[in-house]
């Protein structure tokens, strides 16, 4: 049997690198957020950090993560990150009534947000811009890219945002962003951030009120896709850019694979990939014309 600080130190390394490929950050841009050397990161990783306390708490704070997440203990319930993160924004009498649900007390269930339309999620380069607008158009909804809608909210850009108000601040306004968005009781297609499965609140709101799709590629079509772009956030200069891609998809795979639907585009037209989801939307399109009635 292998030394148990040995083992926790190997946990906290995976927890870590899983972290922060949830959250699409390299080692370099960790380093840089939190001010601790890309060396000493790396070897905290690896499961050889001596890492003391105050040194993980800027490694959490710099990737937006509750330190207690780093922390190997056993496997929380998947629901627990969005129990906790409700509990910590709960009103008294809102955590009482928690209390009595738990203790087995009836009392009446909350009611399920109503359905808002699809969404779509995945890393950069999987097409939900083009495909989302094209999948819009033909349903007659309204194309809503969850990015742009935070700058327009405020008037940042998402590179300001994150460089003003670090990754915490950013998620506190994607999810303010959504909340304005499914204030508007309407029908959309929304294009999601690759990263909006690190924050447990915002992606459970999402599965719960739209219906969600995973478009799926593999990941040298990302990357190419990506590059086209012009945009390698945040994988800029950094020459392991395919490790790390690699990293963020096998990291988020398990909250990716939540969705309601996977469309596979590997290797497919714009057009043939659009006409697999719309195939993939049409048993939702034609269900009880209730479940789309606005308000």
């Amino acid at each position: 049997m292998g030394d148990p600080e040995d083992t926790f130190l190997e946990q906290l390394g995976q927890r870590v690198r899983t972290m922060r490929a949830l959250r699409g950050m390299s080692r370099k841009v960790l380093a840089k957020v939190s001010g601790i050397s890309e060396r000493y990161i790396a070897q905290l990783e690896s499961g050889k950090g001596n890492v003391s306390i105050v040194l993980l708490r800027r490694v959490s704070n710099a990737m937006g993560a509750h330190l207690e997440d780093l922390i190997p203990d056993g496997e929380p319930a998947p629901d627990w990150p969005v129990i906790r993160d409700l509990l910590r924004k709960a009103t008294a009498n809102q955590i009482a009534q928690a209390k009595d649900i738990l203790a087995g007390h009836a009392v009446s269930a909350a009611r399920r947000p109503s359905f808002a339309g699809i969404a779509l999620i995945g890393l950069r380069g999987a097409g939900k811009s083009t495909l989302g607008r094209m999948l819009a158009k033909k349903v007659g909804w309204s194309f809503v890219e969850l990015n742009k809608e935070i700058e327009a909210q405020n008037g940042l850009s998402v590179a300001e945002i994150i460089a003003l108000y670090g990754q915490e601040g950013f998620r506190r306004m994607e999810q303010a962003a959504l909340g304005q968005l499914l204030a508007r009781k309407e029908l959309m297609v929304l294009a999601t951030g690759g990263g909006i499965v690190s924050e447990p609140l915002t992606f459970d709101l999402i599965l719960s009120s739209f219906y969600t799709i995973w478009l799926k590629a593999e990941p040298e079509e990302h990357m190419m896709r990506v590059r086209k772009q012009g945009d390698l956030r945040p994988m800029a200069d950094d020459r392991s850019a395919m490790a790390e891609l690699r990293n963020i998809l096998v990291s988020r795979e398990p909250l990716y694979s939540r969705a309601s639907a996977v469309v596979d585009t590997a290797g497919l037209s714009v057009d043939a990939a659009a006409a697999r989801l719309f195939n993939a939307v049409t048993p939702v399109l034609e269900q009880d014309a209730r479940m789309f009635a606005r308000g």
